[in-house]
């Protein structure tokens, strides 16, 4: 289990995380949502070890994360695929997927592709040879949850997987999504913009507000309250 306790950070003189406390159940797909600006990617970040904190706890099972490098993080179990994608657009599809085996690569060891990636988009294996930048944007989305697989990770960050996605895509993903932890048994922490995806693909929600998780529980207990009182613009 994934377990963030009192997180504080700041970017200069701003504070962003306020003592943000959350956790990532084994085994089940959370979703954190809120309005832009609340801090949810800066918490998946901090998670990461890619932004600093400046006091709490990041535990991943028994192990304490803070003031672990993000290589570090990910060799324990914690995959991230970030807003935006990030694939490496004049890399192949094949080449792009062995960048993400290398955090688990001794030096001179080639690693093979876990076949659980193409078991869960199988149209990869079609593409090996294709430059990333060539894909269309559901195909990219694919490729860099795929390339976070490659580290056999047990649990996924996902930074709105589903923006600038064609809907077909979209509802593919949903399907991956609840194959990773219920077949898997991967958990699954989502940043989520669309409402009617995180309700149909997660098991609980956390809601922030200014650095601060404000509300918390199970998925049917997201009522029309909270979501106007947090989520609608």
């Amino acid at each position: 289990m994934l377990t963030v306790q009192d997180l504080h950070q700041y970017y200069g003189g701003s504070h962003t995380l306020r003592g943000t406390t959350l956790d990532a159940s084994d085994g089940s797909c959370t979703a954190l949502m809120g309005r832009n600006g609340v801090g949810k990617t800066t918490l998946l970040k901090a998670v990461m070890g890619l932004l600093p904190v400046r006091s709490g706890s990041v535990r991943f099972g028994e192990r304490e994360l803070v003031g672990a490098d993000p290589t570090d993080r990910a060799r324990v179990g914690i995959g991230y695929v970030p807003q935006g994608r990030e694939i490496f657009p004049d890399l192949t599809v094949e080449e792009n997927l062995r960048v993400g085996t290398l955090a688990l690569t001794a030096r001179g060891h080639k690693r093979e592709i876990p076949e659980l990636v193409f078991r869960l988009f199988p149209v990869l294996e079609s593409m090996l040879r294709r430059r990333g930048g060539n894909l269309s944007g559901g195909q990219q989305q694919q490729l860099a949850i795929a390339r976070a697989l490659t580290l056999e990770p047990r649990c996924i960050l996902l930074d709105e997987p589903t923006e600038g996605i064609q809907p077909n895509i979209v509802h593919e993903l949903g399907e991956v999504i609840r194959r990773l932890y219920a077949e898997e048994n991967i958990s699954v922490l989502l940043v989520e913009q669309k409402l009617p995806f995180a309700r149909r693909v997660a098991s609980r929600f956390f809601l922030m507000e200014r650095g601060s998780v404000v509300a918390s529980g199970a998925m049917d207990a997201l009522s029309d309250d909270l979501v106007r009182k947090h989520l609608a613009v």
